[in-house]
């Protein structure tokens, strides 16, 4: 068992931890601990818990000023709400990282990088809670860090992840769904990059999102990391997989469609300025050809439904899944990074 205070490994958590470490992260360490076994490969990682987000506002004294500041608004008032937001993350990005908090997020970060042999770049992710409200969606409100390589820089991030809970669009949709800002937390996720910089990553539907038709599953990918897919930045490639033929051996690839994969997302040359990613254009060769291979494809399907049905068996109805993944362009391993 973890002898951390405020920090959960990712083999340590499970989908019933969504109030101590929010839905992104029990989520993520739900299949690392459940599903690995199935041969879903989920990189490994930990989670800071919404007590060690509690911690750093309280011993920054940094609640009740937050409190006053957001306790009239109107978030139909976007000039006073941006000025709010602006003037809460500053607070909370720059305050100090208690020093325990601060030891433990660095003693998870050498544990995993000695497990690599290495130290090794990560993707930082929000995964926010609400007590109480644990099934309250607050997805895409808060930020996401890719390539931070080092102790110093994951301990920036960290604090700009705490602030990103602060976002005008996030500080916005608690206002009109009737949170109290003091219910929620953040949790941190810190997980071992894919190098999908190198490769492709890309979205996966357990149906077709346009029918809502359950046979099939349906997968977007364009090259490298996967975040201009999640945001619309690019036009991706699509595939979609017949869900009955593919338990049976077949290579059921019922459509394809060839995306345009203008730009690619790859690792920045100056993490430390805050250039950790940048956008290159494609070539034209590999516009033309599609992102990954029918292996790939057949392979990125077999996950989704061992997801899909794993994750129906334990809510004891049909859950459609919407899932992210990466392809390591150096081992040419596929990862699930998010479901």
């Amino acid at each position: 068992m973890s002898n951390f205070k405020f920090i959960k490994r990712f083999d340590e958590l499970g989908i019933d931890d969504v109030p101590l470490v929010g839905g992104k992260n029990a989520s993520l360490g739900e299949m690392y601990r459940e599903l690995s076994d199935q041969g879903v490969k989920v990189p490994n990682g930990y989670a800071t818990t919404a007590d060690g987000y509690r911690h750093y506002i309280n011993s920054n004294n940094l609640q009740e000023k937050i409190v006053a500041e957001l306790q009239a608004l109107d978030s139909a008032n976007v000039d006073r709400l941006a000025e709010a937001g602006e003037k809460i993350r500053r607070w909370v990005g720059e305050a100090e990282m208690p020093r325990d908090l601060q030891d433990e997020i660095v003693a998870a970060y050498r544990e995993l990088c000695k497990s690599e042999g290495r130290e090794i770049d990560v993707a930082v992710r929000s995964s926010a809670t609400a007590e109480d409200l644990p099934d309250a969606s607050f997805a895409g409100q808060q930020e996401t860090y890719l390539n931070i390589c080092g102790e110093e820089q994951l301990l920036r991030t960290c604090k700009r992840v705490f602030a990103s809970l602060f976002t005008n669009r996030a500080i916005s949709y608690r206002v009109d769904k009737g949170f109290t800002h003091v219910d929620v937390a953040l949790s941190i996720g810190v997980q071992k990059m894919v190098r999908s910089d190198k490769g492709a990553a890309g979205v996966i539907f357990t149906l077709d999102t346009e029918s809502g038709f359950r046979d099939v599953v349906f997968i977007t990918g364009a090259y490298g990391l996967g975040e201009n897919v999640v945001q619309g930045a690019v036009d991706p490639d699509e595939f979609y997989v017949f869900k009955p033929t593919l338990a049976s051996g077949h290579r059921p690839i019922i459509k394809r469609r060839l995306g345009s994969k203008k730009i690619k997302m790859v690792y920045g040359d100056d993490a430390s300025a805050g250039l950790s990613t940048l956008n290159v254009d494609v070539s034209l060769g590999a516009q033309n050809a599609f992102c990954i291979d029918d292996d790939d494809v057949l392979t990125l399907a077999k996950y989704a439904v061992t997801i899909e049905q794993h994750y129906s068996r334990k809510a004891g109805t049909d859950r459609p899944m919407d899932i992210e993944w990466a392809k390591d362009g150096v081992t040419g391993e596929l990862f699930i990074v998010q479901a």
